[in-house]
């Protein structure tokens, strides 16, 4: 921190950024992340996971429980989907296809995609479309159980702005929203960057912000998909993208968020993220620290837990 000033980061991080304060969210012993803090909501709760198969089992048997549970009360449910984390998906679908519960009462909505500068979106059949990702990982494998086609919605730029409207007459019917995610390394929620938050004058109008079309990426966020989405090839990775904002996630009945960002060796890229996101408190400026204020769970790994000191690797 004391050498940033008049280096090339310079006004790279976000300007409502306190440095010092995010740094002190990770200063905690790696035993203390699941103490519980004042801004939590009183159900909400951190689940520690030992190896990646545990999270990716306990994360899908969570969501598996929600649509199970909505279908049994005769509750419509509609969910916000993410593309990463993406390991729950196929033990979602285990625990659906096993329990034999029909999905149609479920309204599935993806939560951001990559675009160009006017908000076009890949090919539904390009690999590295959200799209493609979810109806590979958890539409088609549910087979005759599966959320009807018709109610899959994708962040296009013609079905994005609609997600609002829709979402709030499912709400009117009885419907509960529950917000599936991951954290960005920028604390990002979707692709609701941090930097967006300079350009409200209040907390209260940043939280009204339902969407954007064609946002533009931090670099940061670039770089984190280079590495756990297209194999280090940055030259692939879009800069922009359609995404959903706080007006729609801050409305969520309950929540449900993964955190897997280890690589091995040591090497992680979400200890960060993880405590900023658990100690900091709500700030625009930092969207995933929101979350603790819902009911719901965060599993993560515990090596993200740290102790998070240096180690030349």
């Amino acid at each position: 921190m004391q050498t940033i000033k008049g280096s090339m980061t310079e006004g790279f991080f976000p300007q409502g950024w306190d440095m010092e304060r995010i740094d002190r969210c990770c200063a905690h012993a790696p035993e203390t992340i699941e103490e519980r803090q004042p801004h939590w909501h009183e159900g909400f709760r951190p689940v520690a996971c030992e190896e990646l198969g545990e999270l990716e089992v306990k994360m899908g048997h969570e969501i598996a429980l929600q649509i199970r549970s909505s279908r049994e009360q005769g509750r419509k449910l509609a969910c916000i989907l993410p593309a990463g984390p993406m390991g729950m998906y196929k033990w979602a679908v285990f625990f659906l296809r096993a329990w034999q519960v029909d999905c149609s009462h479920v309204y599935g909505f993806n939560m951001d995609e990559w675009s160009d500068d006017a908000g076009n979106t890949l090919s539904p059949d390009n690999p590295g479309s959200f799209q493609y990702a979810m109806e590979q990982a958890f539409y088609g494998p549910l087979g005759e159980y599966t959320v009807p086609v018709a109610q899959r919605h994708f962040a296009t730029k013609e079905a994005l702005p609609r997600y609002a409207e829709q979402i709030a007459a499912l709400k009117a019917e009885g419907a509960q929203l529950i917000t599936i995610f991951g954290i960005g390394r920028m604390m990002h929620i979707a692709f609701w960057e941090p930097h967006f938050g300079g350009e409200y004058e209040s907390d209260a109008t940043w939280r009204q912000a339902t969407h954007r079309i064609a946002a533009q990426l931090h670099p940061l966020t670039i770089e984190q998909n280079a590495i756990t989405s297209f194999k280090s090839r940055t030259t692939l990775v879009p800069c922009r993208a359609n995404t959903i904002g706080p007006g729609i996630f801050l409305q969520s009945d309950a929540i449900i968020g993964g955190c897997d960002g280890a690589l091995g060796r040591g090497m992680q890229w979400q200890g960060l993220s993880l405590w900023t996101t658990l100690r900091y408190g709500p700030d625009r400026w930092l969207p995933s620290t929101y979350m603790p204020t819902f009911p719901g769970s965060l599993f993560f790994l515990r090596e993200l837990a740290g102790p998070l000191a240096a180690a030349v690797n």
